[in-house]
C-alpha cells in the first residue's frame, strides 16, 4: 500500500504527458498518487479518470511556489477546493510573474548562448506555464549544458548572472490559502540543501502555527541528519510525515517510487481536507 505524493507532468516541469505518467505509476506497482503540479490543478480530470481504468487510487494536489527573504519554499497542497477564489488569484499572480521572469531570462541569457523564445517554448506542454526547466531543456538542445541538471547548477543559478527573481507568496500565507480552500499543506522537501537556503525551524514553526499539516521527509534531497530533525518535529506537533518521489521524468534523476507514502498517512490526509470532491 504506497503512494508517491510528488509528481509532475507537463503541465508544469515534467516531461511527460498526464496520460504517460499515470500509466507509469501503474507499472510501478505502487497503490496510488499525487499529481502535483506546480500552481495548477488543469491536469487533476484526466488523472482521475485514467487512474480508475488502471484502479489506482488518485490523490489530487498541487505545488504551490513561495517565498520569503530570498530563500524559495515550496508547499504540497492535497484535496483542497480547485475553484477556491483567493487561491485561484494567488496562483495566477505566480503564473504570470514566472511568464514575465523567463522571457527576462531568455533574453538575458541569448546574448551569450545560441537560445531563443522560440526554442524555448517548444519544451512547454499546452497550457503550462514557461519556467527554468524548459529554458534548460533549450539549452540542453543547443549543446550548452549536457542536462537540466547542468544548467540548474550553472547558468540557472541565483549566482549564474542571469537569474531574475518572480513572485512568490509568503509561505505562512500559503498555509493559509490551502487551508481555507479545504486542502492539506505539506511541506515539500524542507531541508533541500542542495538546492540552497533551506526553511529555518523558526519558519517551519510558524507554518505550523498557520495550520501545516505535514512535511514531506522522505525525500532524496533531505540528509539522513536532516530527516531525523524534521522527524523530531513532526513528533512533537503531531504532523503528518511523508515520502514521495518528486518525479519529473526526465527533467531530473529522480526515480518514481523511491519514496513512498504508506495508506496510513493518505488516510489522514483525506480525514483532514474539509472540501468535499
Amino acid at each position: 500500500m504506497a503512494y508517491d505524493l510528488h509528481l509532475h507532468s507537463v503541465l508544469s516541469d515534467g516531461t511527460q504527458t498526464v496520460d504517460e505518467l499515470v500509466r507509469e505509476v501503474a507499472a510501478t506497482g505502487l497503490t496510488g498518487f499525487a499529481l502535483t503540479d506546480h500552481d495548477t490543478t488543469v491536469g487533476w480530470a484526466r488523472a482521475q479518470e485514467l487512474a480508475g481504468e488502471l484502479e489506482l487510487d488518485f490523490l489530487p494536489g498541487m505545488e504551490v511556489s513561495c517565498a520569503t527573504a530570498g530563500l524559495s519554499v515550496h508547499l504540497l497542497s492535497y484535496c483542497h477546493d480547485p475553484r477556491n477564489e483567493a487561491l485561484l488569484a494567488e496562483i495566477a499572480k505566480a503564473r504570470d510573474s514566472r511568464l514575465t521572469r523567463a522571457q527576462k531570462m531568455v533574453e538575458l541569457i541569448s546574448r551569450d548562448y545560441p537560445i531563443t523564445w522560440e526554442s524555448v517554448q517548444q519544451w512547454v506542454g499546452e497550457g503550462a506555464t514557461v519556467g527554468r526547466p524548459h529554458i534548460a531543456d533549450a539549452l540542453v538542445e543547443a549543446g550548452v549544458v549536457a542536462t537540466r541538471s547542468d544548467a540548474f547548477a550553472s547558468l540557472l543559478t541565483p549566482h549564474g548572472g542571469y537569474y531574475v527573481p518572480h513572485y512568490a507568496v509568503h509561505p505562512v500565507d500559503a498555509v493559509r490559502l490551502v487551508r481555507d480552500a479545504g486542502g492539506v499543506p505539506v511541506m515539500a522537501h524542507p531541508r533541500a540543501r542542495s538546492r540552497g537556503k533551506v526553511a529555518s525551524v523558526e519558519l517551519i514553526e510558524e507554518m505550523i502555527d498557520a495550520g501545516l499539516a505535514g512535511l514531506e521527509i522522505y525525500h532524496r534531497d533531505n540528509s539522513p541528519e536532516d530527516r531525523n530533525v524534521l522527524l523530531e518535529i513532526a513528533r512533537q506537533h503531531d504532523l503528518l510525515v511523508t515520502g514521495s518521489s518528486d518525479y519529473h521524468g526526465t527533467g531530473k534523476p529522480n526515480v518514481l517510487g523511491e519514496n513512498t507514502t504508506n495508506a496510513q498517512a493518505i488516510q489522514r490526509i483525506r480525514e483532514l481536507s474539509s472540501f468535499s470532491q
